[in-house]
């Protein structure tokens, strides 16, 4: 088995299609090898995957690369994926299968409190996000340059959770403003984050389609 650094915190059907979902994305990263396999949620909401099969050590790989694995202790230097649990005047919180707290300073994301820095980078809660191990930990190089890519360009965005990418992109059809987003880009199973075409106010588009969406909403304004 594999566990997933991605959460299924949701219930009742949106459960059902979360991880309905899930298998389909499985099925896309190791289908064509020689494994079956059944998604789960552990207790503490992560997604397992167990594998079975001649390529199952392969496949758990794969899956890992991807989504990131939640393991068992941390060694310095090394990277690792946890999801956004809490934020404070002194840092956040990510789970990344035991709590790792960040310092503010750790962050490397510009001035202002955690919860400013969270704002300005669209930060949702649950948000898997890649930390480097140590004393303090701290977000990982690859993280800090990846967030600030996304306030840099001509190209706000709109980041949710608590929804699939499908159903992200139905409703914003459904608010009629498929011509005014890029794309909808997976950033993990509940979380997505909308690239809204040039031109596009991120507050505006979220003010359309957030009546339609039970989830928190953010704005990266570049």
């Amino acid at each position: 088995m594999v566990v997933l650094a991605t959460k299924c915190y949701v219930e009742g059907s949106a459960r059902e299609r979360a991880l309905d979902g899930m298998d389909a994305l499985v099925d896309n990263a190791v289908g064509d090898l020689d494994v079956e396999w059944e998604v789960g949620v552990r207790h503490d909401d992560f997604v397992s995957v167990t594998i079975t099969g001649d390529d199952a050590v392969a496949a758990r790989n794969a899956l890992g690369e991807e989504w990131g694995a939640i393991g068992t202790g941390f060694e310095d230097g090394e990277t690792y994926v946890g999801t956004l649990e809490s934020w404070d005047d002194e840092g956040v919180v990510l789970d990344a299968g035991e709590r790792v707290r960040i310092p503010a300073d750790e962050l490397g994301l510009g001035q202002g409190s955690p919860s400013q820095i969270r704002d300005r980078f669209g930060l949702v809660q649950h948000l898997p996000l890649r930390f480097t191990a140590g004393d303090p930990p701290r977000l990982a190089d690859a993280e800090r340059d990846r967030l600030f890519e996304w306030t840099r360009g001509d190209n706000g965005r709109l980041n949710v959770n608590s929804a699939t990418r499908g159903e992200v992109r139905a409703t914003i059809n459904r608010a009629g403003h498929a011509r005014d987003i890029v794309t909808v880009e997976r950033l993990g199973l509940l979380e997505q984050s909308v690239v809204c075409a040039e031109g596009t106010d991120p507050p505006g588009l979220l003010a359309s389609v957030g009546e339609y969406l039970p989830a928190e909403l953010k704005c990266v304004i570049p």
